[in-house]
């Protein structure tokens, strides 16, 4: 093996480890963050949590993303760790599809549809048929699957190369010197578990072991010990990801750990013991690529059958590892810790972090609701009590718009699908108004905190006016928190008209307040924290205006929101007039 043979082989394994991680960054988009979701809702079952665990990885092709995925939704509480120790169990076994693959390099055969299973022959369609997706189709979907085909055949190329700059390596004396001493145990352990650990995937170092044995000197004595070792090397990634995060999601990662350490300990143990007494022959056999993905899967099988009766032992070991100070064993999870949802880990899985931003934006937009109800609940009975709790929501939600704002910023950067990229943006737009709309509501609670001390109150009239504009701006609030946490574009039409109405009835206000200020009937003081409330129950319908349009403008992928607006009010189509007249009628002033 010459120093260009080294070369080939160092190609090889760079577009080996390339076209995996195109396959798992295509089949990732291609899921749209559904795989994600069900890791979340269907995990209440243990053999159910095995068997999703499995799936996913299996169509993702890592079970290091499936355990750092893991580890981000115990960490951000959306999973519990004991349902965790089901999936990353399944994980075990679902990464072993990969090497079941790849075994199929190892087909001899002149039979054309047999010759035809082999990777090198079959990829070669796939990656025509990838190119031309990538190259001539708009759809995201079929793009995806492009790269994914694209992957599959420069990871199979990839494979083909090693195999070719290695092949020569079989007549090397020193190659199989250093395969020998690997057929120690504990040496055999410590390459295999270095391996995946520097090259952060168990699949990949499977499949390099796998192309070793297409030279025909690796012995199954040989390869078993380093099939083990890759186990606990695997477990490097979670451990990594657990790093900074919250004491849960350190105790998955270290149950990644514990139950691929014990589970190799005990079968290594057995193994060699009872190979002491019984000498097993067969370890001085040739290894071929599918007696490594034979070993491989009923390694996990077994392991997770044995262990799963035993999780609650593996989560109590995690649970000592990383311990609970005494201080913190009763302690509540605060509003704030649930930006723990935004977790980073996330961000290598866009489609899944959009979808944990909509939920934080749904409690932003409540919240932000919540503070306006309470501020005109002040201006009726005003206590101290309610005063500091719109004053504590506004802090909040300014929390939400720094951390979810933040967030959203660092997730653009990611590749995104049209649809998550909509998304996004219409988030960012949207937790504006939702901020500017609980700041209004601490003004309004302002205006009743300077009433309430200087005990002042509103005419009769003034009164029934005010619980009017009120109703109003509690309708519009809750409708545009609806529609925007439902995305519900069509009842976000009904939005605008209500706004339209709303203006009027500022401006009809104001008029009638001039009137009793030159009567005599208010007085200047009471005048001024009536317009200051009319003004902010205006911003804050304003505010609920533009969260409708953007909604129903992403929806539409259409216009800009300026443009739809002016659009709609110079065309005046008959269904948004008849409905600003049906609201005239129903949020009429009194009769001065």
């Amino acid at each position: 093996m010459d120093f260009f043979d080294v070369l080939a082989m160092l190609g090889g394994l760079a577009l080996f480890l390339y076209g995996m991680s195109a396959m798992e960054s295509g089949l990732t988009k291609l899921s749209g963050g559904k795989l994600e979701g069900l890791l979340e809702k269907m995990t209440s079952n243990k053999l159910k949590a095995v068997g999703l665990g499995a799936v996913v990885t299996a169509l993702v092709q890592s079970s290091s993303a499936t355990t750092v995925m893991v580890v981000g939704l115990v960490n951000s509480g959306i999973m519990k760790l004991s349902q965790a120790i089901g999936v990353i169990m399944g994980a075990n076994i679902g990464t072993t599809i990969t090497s079941w693959i790849l075994s199929l390099a190892g087909i001899e055969s002149n039979v054309f549809w047999i010759k035809l299973l082999k990777p090198t022959s079959f990829s070669p369609i796939l990656a025509v048929i990838g190119i031309v997706f990538l190259m001539f189709s708009k759809k995201e979907k079929k793009r995806d699957l492009g790269t994914i085909f694209v992957g599959f055949a420069v990871l199979m190329f990839g494979m083909d190369a090693m195999s070719d700059a290695v092949s020569g390596l079989k007549n090397v004396p020193e190659f199989t010197e250093i395969l020998t001493m690997f057929s120690n145990p504990i040496l055999g352990m410590i390459a295999g578990a270095v391996l995946t650990a520097i090259i952060q995937s168990s699949s990949a170092s499977v499949g390099i072991l796998q192309t070793l044995c297409l030279t025909g000197s690796v012995k199954v004595g040989t390869a078993l010990p380093i099939i083990m070792g890759q186990n606990i090397g695997t477990c490097v990634t979670a451990l990594i990801s657990g790093i900074g995060a919250s004491k849960n999601a350190k105790r998955a990662a270290c149950v990644h750990l514990y139950f691929n350490l014990v589970g190799t300990t005990v079968f290594m143990v057995l193994f060699y013991t009872a190979n002491a007494f019984l000498d097993f022959t067969f370890l001085n056999n040739v290894a071929d690529p599918s007696m490594v993905a034979v070993v491989h899967s009923a390694f996990n099988i077994v392991a997770t059958a044995v262990l799963l009766p035993f999780s609650g032992v593996l989560e109590k070991l995690a649970t000592l590892t990383v311990r609970d100070k005494k201080e913190e064993k009763t302690e509540q999870a605060s509003d704030k810790e649930k930006f723990q949802i935004l977790d980073e880990r996330f961000l290598d899985m866009p489609a899944f972090a959009i979808e944990q931003c909509r939920e934080a934006a749904n409690r932003m937009a409540d919240l932000s609701a919540k503070g306006v109800y309470h501020a005109l609940h002040l201006l009726e009975d005003y206590t101290e009590e309610e005063a500091a709790r719109v004053a504590e929501i506004e802090g909040l939600v300014d929390h939400y718009e720094d951390e979810l704002g933040t967030y959203l910023v660092r997730l653009s950067s990611r590749q995104l699908s049209k649809k998550d990229n909509n998304e996004l943006n219409m988030l960012l737009h949207s937790i504006g108004d939702f901020e500017r709309i609980s700041d209004h509501a601490l003004n309004i609670q302002e205006a009743a905190k300077e009433m309430h001390e200087k005990a002042l109150s509103f005419s009769k009239e003034a009164g029934a006016e005010l619980a009017v504009f009120e109703t109003a701006l509690r309708d519009i609030l809750g409708m545009s928190v609806d529609v925007f946490c439902k995305e519900d574009p069509v009842a976000a039409k009904k939005v605008e008209p209500l706004e339209e109405t709303i203006d009027g009835l500022s401006v009809e206000m104001k008029g009638r307040h001039i009137k009793r200020l030159r009567a005599g009937a208010c007085t200047i003081e009471l005048g001024f924290i009536l317009s200051d409330l009319t003004t902010n129950f205006e911003r804050i319908a304003d505010h609920c205006s533009n969260i409708a349009v953007c909604l129903i403008q992403i929806a539409e992928n259409g216009m800009e929101v300026h443009e739809y607006l002016d659009t709609m009010k110079l065309e005046m189509p008959k269904d948004f007039a008849a409905m600003v007249e049906e609201n005239k009628k129903k949020y009429a002033l009194p009769v001065a």
